[in-house]
């Protein structure tokens, strides 16, 4: 468990991760009094991502519910830097990239900072602060509709700038993953977003940690197969595991220590 994270949103992970959660076990595991977890179980359920029930709590989240990304930023946090760390590594001088929105793709997006001879597209306009000020990353910014919550840019200006800019690499962020279902998100605009991203770039490297395996979200992003690489911190369950050997997806498995393990 990412003490660094959230209360609530650790509290949330393990109700996605177990499908309940009991009063008594989170206070002892986060060192607060069954009191502290009551009022965040009730601050939770007033926000309508959980439901109450006697002694602890169950999710109420549909496939449409979209963490927010505040919320998101603040869990696993650590994994998160792994990953985007890692990722970084695989952009080379003089590439010209896209960038999706998420937390992951941002700590990707800091390991970038004083690299040469980039392109950088994004729909984000957190990856785009941050990169502002680098002079040899010329910065793209795809316009379009504010997304306020996530801080991202849809609609048809957007897409229309991204299918007029071809990339060698896109570093994509995803809501689900599943072995049947294939790639998922929370919102159709951003879906559309990915997809016009996925199309234009010679190579799809999906970053994502191991809370998104065998989930489905709401708007289908495409098959497993888009991808070219994903990279996550867990080895994907055997049924996952087996989808993505079967397109030809190569899963690079980042550990605690910054070993990697490609299957």
């Amino acid at each position: 468990m990412n003490m660094q994270a959230s209360r609530p949103g650790i509290i949330l992970d393990q109700i996605e991760e177990n499908g309940s959660v009991n009063v008594v076990d989170l206070a002892t595991a986060l060192n607060v009094s069954e009191m502290t977890i009551r009022r965040d179980l009730s601050t939770l359920e007033k926000e309508g991502l959980i439901r109450r029930i006697h002694g602890g709590a169950v999710s109420a989240r549909g496939r449409n519910y979209e963490p927010p990304l505040l919320l998101r930023s603040n869990t696993n946090i650590e994994v998160k830097q792994l990953l985007g760390k890692y990722a970084a590594a695989m952009v080379a001088e003089g590439d010209s990239l896209s960038l999706d929105v998420g937390s992951t793709t941002y700590e990707l997006a800091i390991n970038l900072i004083k690299r040469q001879n980039l392109t950088v597209l994004t729909p984000s306009l957190h990856i785009s602060g941050l990169l502002l000020q680098q002079p040899n990353i010329r910065l793209i910014l795809t316009g379009g509709i504010l997304r306020s919550t996530e801080g991202s840019l849809i609609g048809e200006f957007a897409r229309h700038t991204i299918e007029n800019i071809f990339v060698d690499r896109l570093f994509l962020a995803v809501g689900a993953m599943d072995s049947q279902a294939g790639f998922t998100e929370y919102n159709d605009d951003d879906t559309l977003i990915k997809q016009a991203m996925i199309k234009n770039a010679k190579e799809v490297i999906v970053v994502a940690d191991s809370s998104k395996f065998q989930k489905i979200a709401f708007s289908l992003i495409g098959p497993l197969e888009l991808a070219h690489y994903l990279i996550t911190d867990q080895v994907p369950p055997d049924a996952l595991l087996s989808s993505f050997k079967r397109v030809g997806v190569a899963v690079h498995v980042v550990g605690e220590n910054g070993s990697v393990q490609i299957l």
